[in-house]
């Protein structure tokens, strides 16, 4: 299977890299551009055997999976690029939430799909979230499904959902990034704690964290229950987050959905059936 990746910014780059490191694919079977070419090459240096092409249209040439990892409103004009060199028995692939699959699909002739990562496929962990357009053979659903096995947890979702489900799988590691930066940050300010120990013991903490959780040992609910020890300190905490977060992932998701909302006003313009 030959994989053309349009796009080499930060979540481009992060699928190509996870892909070889997963062993999904190899250096040879891939090709890769960006608009500024220098990233894709950026790439090339510790991967030699991609082949790095000067334009979309080369890329969708010498590839049947298609990967467009560039912003929602260029999605449409990349697609109009590279048009030509879609047949019928290749499939496109957009990682981007504003385009559903069924706009992505009313514009190409061939299969279509959306596949959204998260930075933590990186470390070939994390969930990744899996759209089929009605036409998609099932060929490549389960040629998609097996890819993305190689570098995470693929999970179907329904539309309704798709903005919900990246909030908590492609920007929750932002999210949960700033929450313990300000945890760090406090623990420096208020003891005397240096800021390299704090960061050491945070970092490692969500380590553990996450392997509690992966092996099944403790829920998130009963972790609580096992670490809050009736009259402790870790209970005294915890009131504190109870009385002082109040509403701020709810303000949080209402702003996401807010901002996902605009960006679907911007991308519908562009396709005529939705």
């Amino acid at each position: 299977m030959k994989i053309g990746i349009i796009g080499t910014g930060n979540m481009g780059r992060i699928l190509t890299e996870a892909f070889l490191d997963g062993g999904a694919v190899s250096p040879a079977s891939m090709t890769i551009t960006n608009r500024t070419v220098a990233k894709a090459n950026k790439i090339k240096e510790t991967h030699q055997e991609i082949t790095v092409v000067n334009n979309a249209r080369e890329a969708a040439n010498r590839s049947s999976l298609i990967f467009i990892c560039v912003k929602p409103h260029d999605v449409y004009n990349v697609v109009q690029d590279i048009l030509p060199f879609l047949s019928e028995d290749k499939c496109v692939v957009s990682i981007t939430s504003p385009i559903s699959v069924k706009q992505l699909e009313s514009i190409v002739p061939c299969s279509a799909a959306r596949a959204i990562p998260s930075i933590t496929n990186r470390a070939l962990s994390g969930v990744s979230l899996l759209s089929f357009g009605e036409q998609c053979s099932e060929q490549w659903k389960g040629e998609l499904n097996k890819l993305f096995e190689s570098i995470s947890t693929p999970v179907f979702i329904e539309e309704a959902i798709t903005r919900v489900s990246s909030d908590i799988v492609s920007c929750g590691p932002a999210f949960f990034s700033y929450l313990t930066q300000r945890f760090i940050n406090a623990a420096v300010t208020e003891t005397e704690i240096d800021n390299e120990t704090a960061t050491k013991l945070a970092g490692e903490m969500l380590i553990g964290l996450g392997e509690l959780l992966k092996k099944g040992f403790y829920t998130l609910p009963t972790l609580q229950e096992k670490v809050c020890v009736k009259g402790g300190i870790t209970g005294e905490g915890i009131k504190i987050l109870e009385s002082e977060l109040g509403s701020v992932f709810e303000h949080l998701f209402q702003a996401t959905h807010s901002k996902f909302d605009e960006d679907l006003v911007e991308v519908k313009k562009q396709y005529s059936l939705y």
